[in-house]
């Protein structure tokens, strides 16, 4: 029997930040506009209301000056399948901007402020807005946070490890094999967003209502890695000291985030090693 869902009800106000993409600001709409805000960035499928704690963290907040943005982005819901990084990070960008305008215009001359907050493989994306280009070519934010970052890749991993229970894990592992084949001679033919066989991504324990893109199916699995990671794989266990350079070493010089970065990995995560965030810190020289 499918899970009973109920309605819920939230006051806030729904902005369009794009022509066809919004964020929906939690709060009363007859309020005086709060001057800082925090935008929620959800994993993979995620959408407006998915992940049940953002109301909470708005409620938790209202007594603040922040108030809580769910940004809706291209890769929403079903479309994770077809977006790139590179494309979360410009409508993050264009989302930043909008709100920073608004903020701005409602609340005169109080100074306003503006964080990114990832769930998920959403981390993925904050990381790569703080990283990937310098400013004045991104917006600038005041801070981040990254809550439950995982490895995709190795979640990818341990799935065809394990098998399940109408396929051995060899048999996966072939299947795997096949798409990351294919996914590559896609890329090298120009065809990178060519969709990857729906089966095939179902059998190795990805959505079989998500099209997959060659490019994005590559990225997610970063099949080179450790030694030559992808643009999705930033969270992975056995990265090097030099990919976290490159990442997380490389926030500072890039001058986007302003403050400081907040990692919040899930408290009961099992894709997180013990101690492997003190690697990310590391790397990031204790921003």
């Amino acid at each position: 029997m499918d899970e009973q869902m109920t309605p819920s009800a939230f006051s806030g106000t729904l902005h369009h930040y794009s022509e066809k993409l919004c964020a929906f600001e939690y709060g009363s709409a007859s309020e005086r506009p709060k001057p800082h805000s925090l935008l929620f960035i959800g994993g993979l499928s995620d959408g407006l209301g998915t992940v049940p704690y953002i109301k909470d963290l708005a409620k938790t907040l209202e007594p603040t000056s922040w108030s809580v943005f769910a940004v809706l982005l291209s890769s929403s819901y079903n479309g994770w399948g077809m977006v790139s990084l590179d494309k979360d990070v410009e409508e993050i960008g264009n989302c930043v901007k909008y709100v920073k305008t608004y903020k701005s215009a409602k609340n005169g001359d109080t100074p306003t402020m503006v964080a990114l907050m990832g769930h998920s493989t959403g981390s993925q994306d904050v990381l790569h807005y703080l990283y990937s280009v310098s400013a004045p070519d991104r917006p600038q934010v005041e801070g981040a946070i990254l809550q439950a970052p995982v490895s995709d890749r190795e979640n990818l991993l341990q799935f065809l490890r394990a098998g399940d229970a109408a396929t051995p894990s060899e048999e996966l592992t072939k299947v795997y094999d096949g798409l990351v084949y294919l996914a590559k001679v896609n890329v090298t033919n120009c065809s990178k967003n060519a969709i990857l066989p729906l089966a095939s991504t179902a059998r190795i324990g990805l959505d079989p209502e998500v099209p997959m893109s060659s490019h994005r199916f590559l990225s997610l699995a970063s099949p080179d890695s450790p030694e030559s990671p992808l643009e999705d794989d930033l969270f992975s266990s056995d990265l090097g000291d030099e990919r976290l350079e490159q990442t997380f070493g490389a926030i500072c010089s890039k001058g986007i985030l302003k403050g400081s970065l907040l990692v919040l990995p899930g408290g009961s995560d099992e894709y997180i090693k013990k101690g492997h965030g003190k690697s990310w810190y590391r790397g990031s020289k204790g921003i």
